[in-house]
């Protein structure tokens, strides 16, 4: 398959109506950071882009419990998400905000465009209304039972069941209930506007028998939507706060969130390049052919980015559909899935407060709801940070540091002869650099890293039967080589490592003596060790153990 010129990335736009946690990273935002690091490493021209999604129903929602505006609540997490971001070394080209004007003029350029052509209609239609609030009640300010008699949970949203996943309407809702003042709404007549997605069924079909290296679920899903048939769905809202719907028998009525969120992606790209002076760098990303148009995103927005988004791509024309949708399961807390409002989650704001990022980074690769829901807990981050991440990597890395530091002045020492020994564990290190990158390439994170820390042990290994300790006294020559070798392979590791913790790596540049800032190294020339006479810096551990004070301390704050 020939590789494309050029990439574009993107990750869901978080909700600005509350704090991102470790589900949200695990989810959308590491696995593409991570992504965009190693196309960057390996020569690629990659953007990636993300922002906050403003508009909707769960921003008003949020304003009306707290008393204050939708604006004060999307300022509010708009910046400390992007803090968050930040500090887990998440770093985005562009993070956009869906409330600009850009944005707003975009997205009913796309309604109008579509409109134009057919593929969106009015309809006339029942809808659920509060007398006591006296408004209708779109999507989410509708709670109930889950429709479906598998799942039946209470607690469902007008728009999904967030148990059992069936996305919804809030006339199918069991007992509904105003999710403001709780009284029992009843059905009125209003009209919307609504894509015919049926338009587009032949067409998604196609494209999508074309796609290869899919996740699973992502074509499961699709499938059975098309087996059951595209309908219309509506994408108009009765709510005041979002884009006006740009038409004059519209008034009063706003874009539905899913159908402006998506856009997002492109008019975000579009503001960066005018941002660099370059008003229609954009186009090379968004129109041209020879650029992949990666999404990230959880299971749950797996119809909006591999159907309904698509659609809107192919109606409107003149713009890339998605390359791959890399859709991630659920990563729950200790059982249970992340809830805001029993504070059942694991802010980030909160860890960043007491642990460095990497380790975080660390484990959520390693325990990434690739393929199946996955659990986190504090013991179990605790135990790999511990016995894996310090004991292992950081173990290797300092003990080679350390002794060089100690032993030889921290000045790399010549290489004599190679032993099989040493010929076999770098050997072993450049295949890393051909498995690791395969890994990655086909979006499987945790084997990546898997590989990465089978390396780490191999080089321990080589450390302890070369034992420099013992032939520093006896034989210089041979203890001068070993730690040569041990330095390479911790100039291999440092390569390996930085997509998923660039920090640590960053850190490893240092001690190697040389600048952090030219980071990402090229994985096509890897073989650039410091050469022998090099005075390196003073290393320090590059992690520390997590003690149980710790995690208990942070266990206490959930629930």
């Amino acid at each position: 398959m020939t590789q494309p010129k050029r990439y574009l990335v993107t990750s869901a736009l978080p909700y600005a109506n509350g704090r991102i946690h470790v589900g949200h990273i695990a989810g959308a935002y590491l696995p593409a950071d991570i992504y965009v690091r190693f196309l960057r490493s390996t020569g690629r021209d990659a953007v990636f882009v993300c922002g906050s999604d403003e508009n909707g129903v769960p921003i008003t929602i949020t304003a009306e419990k707290a008393g204050i505006s939708p604006q004060e609540v999307v300022d509010k997490f708009h910046n400390a998400n992007a803090k968050a971001f930040a500090g887990l070394d998440i770093a985005f080209d562009v993070y956009g905000r869906t409330t600009s004007k850009h944005h707003a003029g975009i997205s009913q350029e796309f309604f109008t465009n579509l409109f134009g052509k057919g593929h969106i209609e009015p309809r006339t239609e029942q809808q659920l209304f509060c007398g006591k609030c006296n408004r209708f009640l779109p999507d989410r300010y509708v709670s109930g039972r889950c429709p479906n008699p598998e799942c039946n949970a209470p607690g469902a949203k007008g728009d999904q069941c967030e148990v059992c996943g069936r996305t919804l309407s809030p006339l199918e809702l069991v007992e509904p209930a105003c999710a403001l003042c709780g009284s029992r709404p009843e059905p009125r007549e209003t009209r919307h506007w609504y894509i015919k997605l049926g338009d587009f069924q032949k067409g998604l079909e196609a494209w999508l028998a074309t796609k290869e290296g899919w996740r699973e679920n992502v074509g499961r899903f699709c499938k059975g939507w098309f087996k059951e048939g595209l309908g219309a769905r509506s994408i108009t809202r009765d709510i005041s706060w979002g884009i006006p719907v740009p038409l004059a028998e519209a008034k009063g009525k706003v874009l539905y969130v899913w159908f402006d969120a998506p856009i997002g992606y492109l008019s975000f790209t579009q503001e960066l390049f005018a941002s660099r002076g370059d008003p229609d760098g954009w186009k090379r990303y968004w129109s041209d052919p020879d650029c992949a148009l990666i999404h990230f995103i959880g299971k749950d927005n797996i119809v909006f980015h591999a159907i309904v988004w698509p659609a809107m791509l192919m109606g409107h024309g003149g713009i890339n559909l998605p390359s791959n949708v890399v859709a991630n399961e659920f990563l729950n807390v200790r059982g249970q899935k992340s809830s805001k409002s029993r504070n059942w989650a694991v802010w980030i704001e909160e860890y960043l407060a007491a642990f460095p990022p990497d380790p975080l980074r660390y484990y959520l690769t390693t325990n990434a709801p690739e393929g199946r829901d996955a659990d986190f807990s504090w013991e179990d981050l605790q135990s790999r940070n511990n016995s894996e991440l310090a004991a292992v990597l950081g173990n290797f890395v300092h003990r080679t540091l350390a002794f060089t530091e100690k032993y030889l002045d921290g000045v790399v020492p010549e290489r004599g002869t190679l032993g099989d020994l040493e010929k076999g564990v770098l050997a072993e290190a450049e295949a890393a650099v051909k498995e690791v990158s395969a890994e990655l390439e086909a979006f499987r994170f945790k084997a990546g890293l898997q590989r990465v820390m089978k390396l780490a042990q191999s080089a321990n290994r080589y450390f302890d039967s070369a034992a420099p300790w013992k032939s520093r006294k006896t034989d210089m020559a041979a203890c001068g080589t070993a730690i040569s070798v041990c330095i390479e392979l911790v100039d291999r590791l440092a390569l390996l490592m930085y997509p998923y913790m660039p920090g640590s790596a960053a850190r490893i540049e240092s001690y190697l003596a040389r600048d952090p800032k030219q980071l990402p190294r090229q994985w096509s020339a890897p073989g650039n060790p410091p050469a022998a006479g090099t005075k390196l810096s003073k290393p320090e551990p590059l992690f520390r153990q997590i003690e149980k004070e710790e995690v208990d301390a942070a266990n206490a704050k959930l629930g």
